[in-house]
C-alpha cells in the first residue's frame, strides 16, 4: 500500500448525496443501475452503480450516499457516469454502499 500525504487527501472530494432516482442500466456489461443523486449545491449528478446484488431500486431512493464527485466524467456502455459511488466488496465481491448513518446536508464533504 502507498502512503498518502493530508494534501493529497483533500484532493478527493467525498460529498454526501441523496439518491432521487433509480433505472435499470441492461446495456452495462455488469449489473448495475443508474443512479440520480442530488449533491446540494454541487447539482445533481448520475452515476452507474453495480450494486444490484444487495438493494432493489424501490428501496433506494432516499437514501444517502458517498461519492467522489471530481472524477473525469466515465462512459459506461451508452451512459455518462459523473461521480463514482463508493461502497466494499463483500465476501463474494458484491458491492455494499458505505453508509452514512445519520442525515447529513447534501453536499456535505467527508472529513
Amino acid at each position: 500500500m502507498e502512503t498518502i500525504t493530508w494534501h493529497d487527501f483533500e484532493k478527493v472530494e467525498l460529498h454526501a448525496g441523496t439518491i432521487l432516482e433509480v433505472a435499470d442500466f441492461p446495456e452495462a456489461s455488469n449489473p448495475a443501475y443508474k443512479i440520480k443523486v442530488d449533491f446540494g449545491p454541487f447539482g445533481v449528478k448520475w452515476s452507474s452503480a453495480q450494486i444490484t446484488k444487495h438493494y432493489t431500486k424501490e428501496e433506494l431512493p432516499g437514501r444517502q450516499v458517498v461519492g467522489v464527485i471530481n472524477f473525469p466524467k466515465k462512459q459506461i456502455a451508452n451512459f455518462m457516469s459523473e461521480f463514482l459511488v463508493t461502497g466494499f466488496a463483500d465476501e463474494n465481491g458484491d458491492i455494499v454502499l458505505a453508509a452514512i448513518n445519520k442525515p447529513v446536508p447534501n453536499g456535505s464533504k467527508l472529513i
